[in-house]
């Protein structure tokens, strides 16, 4: 069966009855290894070709589908075709026409790169390495009836697909041959997976992950401009879900590393384009909501997109209603969110207010937390989307169960589970979860509910996580701040690389260290965005708030101190977890101290 991007089921109230139609060809006919687009905005300029179809030892093929019928073409010719309607006459672009159109400018869009067309020593130097073609399906017309008339003089037989070829009794290679007799030449390669990412990192940039530490000052189009050697894109799973989520509620429950902060923000390019009301993201901790922040402004969206921690946006309803604020205090932030929720319930600040909201990280939200911001969605649109991983979940507080109807979220029958790693290494995947096996063995849960999952390594290879045991923590940071300059004098950006703490003054100490061996380093906070771009330095971070961050080299010092005196050990796992699983290449870890944790993790690392 052929991947189709959008699933079908999400665009069924889109498609007119021949694409619906087509589009179920596609997917029953088609071998494993087609991958095929519905309507998807393609290139720089947008353009939405009816279906583009892909196949790594076939090529790349334009169709656009036409549910005329033979009595209403009054007459066509190469450019345009005149339609009988029930407004009268109409004139539309020859379907094979605006099909070639839009295969021009794909072709010419992925000809931009040297790694897509032959070098300049063959005989075709320039040119696209893989064979492109186009063509019409006409869904309510037959062979018979098209041969019967003269539109094979403006639509070549080759490149129509007829109604009585695309009948659910079809035979797969006589529908695979009409769409490949569409093309003038034939492949003699097969297109290898990094080159089929290159083309869709050119045809659909809002799948493209930049390659650039996360601080940097760099844009989309810059980045574009710079053709890479090595392109990253959303795995083929994460576009065709981000294009799929439809109306409603959703929840998606995602591993660590499993690329759900990457499908929030494809979420929000698409609405942003649709909704006239600001969209709303929420997450708990400063540092991730700052690099969110970052994120949506990057990409052009930050005036209609509002990104907050949880406490801050309950502070800043509060202020913006006239409502007073708590006294500072112990109880500060509590007393702020059952204000909010008062305030809500009574009718004083409106629910409501957002074309969309989002919540990132939401197994940090309280359940009262969850029915608040389910509250804030616009009814009319209704567009809500959580993203969950209970083995994430670090800030302690009860974690009964609960299911998500309790609280408002209408999320039955719209639940996906992502359980493949893309982030981390399968060595450092593998530390990580045999570190916290106990805590990631996985649950069962109701659909309604929470499961707990255990991460799936995508595969990817790198040095296996290292454990130095040393005197005290003056000498990890002394171990750290050396290993920092060598990595560095091997070629790597000092923003390439974290050191992960649980404490402060242990960041105080680091900081310290590392200023003494000029070595540039920032410790990285809830700070604006504006303040962390540009900054070719070593992030200094708590474990706290390395949640949604991930770095190439990651450093996880004081795992002596581990666990917290006076904190239950469970949750200082899964503190460390999150920590471990910060690392996209490479992951060391010191400790002076024979702790608990200590103990484990050198069973775990040898």
């Amino acid at each position: 069966m052929a991947t189709l991007i959008p699933a079908i089921n999400s665009c069924l109230s889109r498609m007119m009855p021949g694409e619906r139609r087509f589009a179920q060809r596609l997917e029953q006919l088609l071998e494993d290894d087609y991958l095929c687009w519905y309507d998807v905005p393609v290139g720089p300029k947008g353009l939405h070709p009816d279906f583009i179809v892909l196949h790594p030892r076939r090529g790349l093929l334009i169709l656009e589908v036409k549910d005329w019928k033979l009595e209403t073409i009054q007459q066509m010719d190469k450019t345009t075709a005149t339609l009988l309607t029930a407004d009268g006459l109409k004139r539309e672009a020859n379907p094979l026409e605006q099909a070639r159109q839009y295969c021009h400018a794909v072709v010419k869009c992925l000809e931009r790169d040297p790694q897509l067309v032959y070098p300049a020593d063959h005989a075709f130097k320039g040119r696209l390495i893989m064979p492109f073609g186009h063509g019409v399906v006409l869904a309510n017309i037959s062979r018979q009836q098209f041969d019967s008339t003269d539109l094979a003089e403006v639509i070549p037989a080759n490149r129509v697909i007829c109604k009585d070829e695309m009948l659910e009794s079809a035979d797969p290679e006589s529908f695979q041959t009409r769409l490949w007799n569409m093309f003038t030449v034939q492949f003699r390669r097969a297109l290898s997976l990094p080159q089929i990412d290159r083309a869709r990192w050119h045809l659909f940039p809002e799948v493209r992950i930049v390659q650039r530490s996360l601080f940097d000052a760099e844009s989309d189009t810059e980045a574009a401009e710079l053709l890479p050697d090595l392109i990253k894109v959303m795995d083929l799973q994460q576009e065709q879900l981000a294009r799929s989520l439809g109306e409603g509620h959703r929840v998606i429950h995602g591993v660590a590393g499993a690329g759900k902060t990457l499908i929030l923000v494809y979420r929000c390019l698409h609405l942003a384009k649709l909704l006239s009301r600001p969209i709303l993201v929420l997450c708990y901790n400063r540092a991730l909501a700052a690099r969110l922040q970052q994120l949506v402004h990057e990409k052009g969206i930050g005036h209609k997109v509002h990104v907050y921690n949880f406490h801050r946006w309950c502070r800043e309803q509060l202020i913006a209603y006239n409502e007073n604020l708590p006294p500072e205090g112990a109880d500060f932030f509590d007393e702020l969110v059952q204000r909010l929720i008062a305030a809500v319930d009574a009718g004083r600040i409106p629910a409501g207010q957002y074309g969309a909201v989002m919540l990132d990280e939401g197994h940090d939200f309280q359940p009262e937390w969850l029915k608040l911001t389910a509250q804030m969605v616009d009814p009319s649109t209704n567009s809500l989307l959580v993203l969950y991983d209970d083995a994430q979940s670090i800030y302690a507080r009860s974690r009964g169960k609960f299911s998500f109807a309790s609280v408002g979220i209408q999320a039955r029958g719209r639940t996906t589970i992502l359980k493949l790693n893309y982030r981390n290494t399968d060595e450092v995947i593998k530390a990580a979860t045999a570190f916290a096996r106990e805590l990631l063995t996985e649950a069962d849960a109701e659909e309604d509910g929470i499961p707990l999952l255990a991460p799936t390594s995508a595969g990817r290879r790198g040095p296996q996580p290292l454990l130095l045991e040393l005197p005290n923590f003056s000498a990890e940071t002394r171990y750290v701040a050396e290993r920092l300059q060598t990595l560095h004098d091997k070629g790597r950006h000092w923003s390439d690389m974290a050191v992960v703490y649980r404490s402060n003054f242990m960041g105080d100490k680091i900081r310290k260290t590392l200023q003494e061996n000029r070595i540039p380093c920032e410790i990285l906070s809830g700070q604006k965005p504006s303040t962390q771009k540009s900054k070719n330095t070593v992030k200094l971070v708590t474990m706290h708030s390395s949640k949604g961050l991930e770095f190439p080299v990651v450093f996880v010092a004081g795992l002596g101190y581990l666990p917290t005196p006076n904190q239950e050990e469970k949750e200082e796992a899964r503190l460390l977890y999150v920590a471990m699983t910060r690392a996209m290449d490479e992951l060391v870890l010191t400790g002076h101290q024979n702790s608990s944790f200590v103990k484990r993790m050198r069973s775990v690392v040898g």
